[in-house]
């Protein structure tokens, strides 16, 4: 039934909107870091809900799989189509407008294709914030960041995406639309069905606008970068910022002495602002109220490093200082990228077991590959470290990435142990979906496939996404 389909979407959206040649197709096909290669039927280019639902429409008629992608910046496969050429991948990325700014009510409507960064510079030309900042950013797409819950640097300070979303439009898969763009702060009826597609990686429904609340514009700003000697100290140094101000911290960056030397060894224009010491963070305060930061932060970094927290600390004092900062920060991964094949782990766990991660998992893992570079990084503020593997120097890439599941098996292992996630803020996606049975079957499992099979009884949405492979249709 679906031979003729690409023609039958053509019809429907207009050919230019429809791609089917190889050479067009070939960046919608394949993941970020190049670990999945698909093969779909066509990419469709809606412009509207009303065009996303008719693709939805025709597909669920022909029986088609459907692949929502946004930015397609997914670290775990969570928007590659299959291989079989039967899959029909739907890019929201022509979906960019903003619908609605609403000063009073601190919110914006912004369709599913708008990048998270012109989300923010929209809010930001309204005198508001939108608080959410990945790496990925300037590709990372609204309905992709939804579907994924993203967290990113201020989770601290303002949690996670879901934490952000008022209302939802969706478009389900036999094409009908939920309208759930309310912009209502309190709204006590029923089930909150927004929070179903949130975290869902298009399994349930493909997000196409949503109402997302802003903040108060920041009029200060501060940003430290610290040398420390032990995770330990840096876990005291948080807790010691948020006795001294909590309001105002919105970031608190983890960076392993390994990661950033392999900033500064592959990054043009990097340099370290500090001692060289083998853990570092990175502090960021932000406030709505005109101030002096960078002095106020002196104080508890004075007090930090009395007490053995801090080895040697820099404040930014002006603007391009502390995009230096978040340089050495963002650019983690392409660093790592550069140096090599690596195993990347997204991870969680409570805050107070952080150092425990990070010991066991290094040990376990050095143990089990010679020469083996393990460069943790993320928001210690939220207990979610990305624990990165990085080839040995001169290694063969491939023979180190077919320990893969081996090497994330010990991490994970270490995780499981101190009560952590091995999912924090990518997602399962393709990558990992072999491991829900184990770690979240029974009741939790169950729950979800029933939500699944009430929403997509066809198992048509992002099929091999979330679910283990056996409940593959």
């Amino acid at each position: 039934m679906t031979a003729g389909l690409p023609s039958r979407l053509a019809a429907c959206l207009g050919a230019g909107a429809v791609l089917t040649e190889a050479a067009d197709v070939a960046r919608y096909a394949e993941d970020w870091r190049g670990l999945y290669h698909g093969r779909p039927l066509a990419v469709v280019r809606p412009s509207s809900t009303a065009e996303v639902a008719e693709c939805l429409r025709l597909c669920a008629e022909a029986g088609a799989a459907v692949v929502p992608q946004g930015g397609n910046t997914s670290l775990v496969g969570g928007a590659t189509p299959s291989d079989d050429g039967r899959t029909v991948v739907l890019s929201l990325e022509r979906l960019r407008q903003v619908r609605d700014l609403d000063p009073i009510d601190m919110t914006m409507t912004v369709e599913a294709g708008m990048t998270l960064a012109s989300a923010q510079a929209a809010a930001e030309a309204a005198g508001l914030l939108l608080p959410l900042s990945i790496a990925s950013e300037g590709s990372a797409q609204i309905g992709g960041v939804l579907a994924t819950n993203a967290g990113g640097n201020n989770t601290l300070r303002f949690g996670n995406a879901r934490d952000l979303v008022l209302g939802l439009e969706v478009v389900l898969a036999d094409g009908a639309v939920w309208d759930g763009l309310r912009h209502l702060h309190k709204d006590n009826t029923g089930y909150c069905l927004r929070q179903l597609f949130v975290g869902s990686e298009g399994t349930l429904g493909i997000i196409t606008a949503a109402v997302l609340r802003l903040q108060p514009g920041i009029r200060a700003r501060a940003a430290a970068f610290c040398a420390v000697p032990s995770s330990e100290a840096a876990l005291a140094l948080l807790g010691r910022l948020r006795q001294w101000n909590a309001a105002e911290l919105h970031a608190f960056e983890y960076m392993s002495g390994l990661s950033v030397a392999l900033v500064l060894h592959h990054i043009a224009g990097t340099r370290l602002p500090v001692a060289a010491a083998d853990h570092y963070v990175l502090i960021a305060l932000a406030t709505s109220v005109a101030g002096d930061l960078d002095s106020a932060l002196e104080e508890p970094l004075a007090e930090a490093m009395e007490a053995g927290e801090v080895i040697d600390a820099a404040i930014a004092r002006n603007e391009a200082q502390r995009r230096a900062f978040w340089q050495i920060r963002e650019e983690h991964a392409e660093a790592q990228k550069r140096a090599g094949a690596s195993v990347k782990n997204d991870v969680s766990v409570p805050l107070s077991r952080v150092p425990d991660l990070l010991r066991q998992a290094e040990a376990a893992c050095a143990a089990a590959v010679s020469g083996i570079r393990v460069a943790p990084f993320g928001h210690l503020g939220d207990g979610n470290i990305h624990l990165n593997l990085v080839q040995p120097v001169g290694a063969d890439a491939a023979a180190f990435l077919a320990q893969s599941e081996a090497l994330m098996d010990l991490v994970n292992g270490v995780v499981l142990r101190l009560g952590g996630s091995f999912s924090a803020e990518h997602g399962v996606g393709r990558l990992k979906t072999d491991l829900m049975e184990s770690w979240r079957g029974g009741v939790e499992l169950g729950l979800m496939r029933a939500i699944k099979a009430s929403l997509d009884p066809r198992g048509t949405l992002n099929p091999g996404v979330i679910f283990p492979p056996s409940d593959a249709l």
